[in-house]
This record gives structure tokens, sequence and C-alpha cells, in this order.
């Protein structure tokens, strides 16, 4: 008998992709949905926000693994008992890269202002800045932050990162613990947030934090979007204490219209699109590793 894999995404689409992927890459793995028969006889769960009564009604789940960046979509489930597995994509850490390469050199290159001033009909070239001269901080130097850091270090970017332990990355100013943020977050140009979220993190990007920033800083912010207290950001904005923000992730998905964000002139909305494993490897690695069980 095939391997059983339960595909439990809140995700229509993916769930879709994935499971067409699966036949077509990995016929030797039968990946069902929540409804199909076979799928209490799974062992492992393809995941990304299942519900937190999944072990209970599949009671033959050993593992679950979860198809995105990180594991904390699992949620209470993290503490089951059960093996926990998530995606090692390195295309996803260089799409994170680009991504946050993009927000870092349009600051850097003052398009926010260009922008601005192309909408008010108004030439007004400013001086060019050099990488060398860009302070960027990083929130989160996990698998995501710590290649995202290195990378922009070995690029010629002043470079510096928190995260709840100390880290050692080549060419990144490693800070930890609370302590340690005012000294982050003093100086930046610019601040990336890639944190893991749990409930430590969760709404840390409030006024408290991001008050501590100079008016000069923008941020990036690509972690989760209930690490950010929208609000916050917006009397940031609006009080001209912070230069602007690019927001991939939201408490809310998609982000409503009526949302202030959408409308704020120093705000850059994407789509939550900053990366993602491709279909191929989450189908790989999660058939593969059905095979073991």
């Amino acid at each position: 008998m095939k391997p059983i894999v339960l595909s439990m995404i809140d995700n229509e689409a993916l769930t879709e992709e994935l499971l067409l992927c699966a036949k077509e890459h990995h016929p030797e793995v039968e990946w069902v949905l929540p409804d199909n028969p076979l799928a209490r006889q799974a062992k492992i769960a393809a995941c990304w926000y299942p519900p937190s009564t999944i072990l209970k009604d599949y009671p033959e789940l050993t593992c679950l693994y979860s198809v995105g960046a990180g594991v904390d979509n699992l949620g209470d489930l993290l503490d089951s008992g059960v093996e926990i597995s998530r995606i090692v994509d390195d295309g996803q850490k260089l799409g994170m890269f680009e991504y946050v390469l993009w927000g870092v050199l349009y600051y850097q290159r003052d398009m926010d202002k260009y922008h601005q001033d192309n909408q008010l009909k108004q030439w007004n070239p400013l001086p060019q800045r050099s990488m060398q001269n860009i302070k960027v901080g990083i929130l989160g130097l996990g698998e995501l932050g710590g290649y995202v850091g290195e990378k922009l270090a070995a690029m010629g970017y002043q470079v510096s990162g928190w995260s709840r332990t100390k880290k050692h990355i080549e060419g990144v100013i490693s800070y930890s613990g609370q302590d340690a943020l005012p000294e982050l977050l003093e100086d930046l140009d610019i601040l990336v947030n890639l944190l893991p979220l749990n409930p430590e993190t969760k709404g840390m990007l409030n006024l408290a934090l991001l008050s501590k920033l100079p008016s000069k800083a923008a941020l990036i912010h690509c972690g989760r979007g209930d690490h950010l207290v929208e609000g916050d950001l917006e009397e940031l904005l609006n009080s001209n204490r912070l230069r602007g923000a690019i927001l991939d992730v939201f408490s809310t998905e998609p982000l409503p219209k009526e949302s202030n964000l959408m409308a704020m002139d120093k705000v850059f909305v994407t789509p939550h699109i900053a990366s993602s494993a491709s279909n191929e490897s989450i189908v790989s690695q999660v058939s593969q590793f059905s095979l073991t069980l």
C-alpha cells in the first residue's frame, strides 16, 4: 500500500497545486484531502494552519510537516508530542533575500521620495548613497534572517541583527536579549523583520519598539502579520517619526480594502509574496519523508 499524506493546508489554491504536483512527480505516495476515507490512515500531514483537533480527528498521525517558513503556524500542536518537521528550501531563502534587497534598495536609492515627486510632477534629484553607508538591522537571525543578513553584509551593507540567543554570522553584528534592542535600533536606516511568531514576539513591532528607531528609518516587514501593531505604525508614519514601511504580511489577509495602510503614501503593500518554497520542493520533501515512516 502507498504511504498516505494528509493535506491539511489553509489555502485551497495551494492545496490543489500540491495534489497535482504530487500526482505528477511522486505517484508512489498518495496525497489526500481530509474528506478522503484514506485520510484516517495517514501517518504524516502536510500542514499550514491546521485545525487544533487534527491529531484527534486523524489518530494515526505521527508527524506534522509545515509547508511554510517556520513552524509557528502549528500553534499548540508544537507541544503535542508528535514529530514536527518543516520545509528547507534554498530557493525560499534566496527569494526572501531578493525581496529584502529590493526593499533596501528602494529606500537606499530614495525611490519612495521619487514616487512622491512623480505624484507632484516634480523633478528633484538627490545625492546617491552607497551601500557601505546604509545600516540595516534584522530582527530574527534564524534560517531566513541569518541568510539575508550574511548576503547583505557580503555586498557591503552595515548589518546588525537581533535574536533570542547570540548568533555568529559572518559580517553581521549580533545582539541578543531585550536589553540589547535599543542599541540595535538607535541608528538604523532600515529595520527588517524576520522573527518567528510566538507569544514573546506577537505584537513586538509596537509603538515602544518602533519609536526607538530614528525618524530616517524605514521598516521592511516580512515576518508574520501578528508581529505588527498596525495602529502604532500608522501613528508613527502620520507624525513623521518613521520614513516609511514595506509590508508583506498582515494580521488579516487579504488586507481589507478599507485598511488605512492601503491608502498611506508612506506604505508599500505587497500581498504576502516575499518568498515561498516551490511546490516541487514541498511535495518532494514531504513525500520522501513519508516513505521512511
